[in-house]
């Protein structure tokens, strides 16, 4: 499997995986950029919904926006789930 096709299949799980804990806790994306704003994160509503919704965004922001959704664990399992949904083998090809 190419790279490319890998690295897309993990920007879905981030995708899905943010904005699955963000309808858990009815926070939209205005909420979002308030609370991450109150930590000192400065990122616009529209730029978080791009972001989220190409699942492509840094290591330190995926971190903000855990610490401010209050995500206690990101559990190995549902992770494997997505892949499943996905339709999506872990294993290398």
């Amino acid at each position: 499997m190419q790279n490319t096709q890998r690295a897309a299949e993990w920007r879905q799980v981030v995708q899905r995986l943010l904005k699955a804990e963000m309808s858990k806790r009815g926070v939209k994306y205005q909420d979002l950029s308030e609370r991450l704003f109150s930590i000192g994160v400065n990122q616009s509503a529209d730029n978080l919904r791009n972001k989220v919704n190409k699942g492509i965004l840094g290591a330190d922001l995926l971190l903000q926006i855990v610490y401010v959704l209050n995500v206690k664990r990101i559990d190995r399992d549902e992770i494997a789930d997505i892949f499943d949904d996905l339709g999506v083998s872990l294993e290398k090809d």
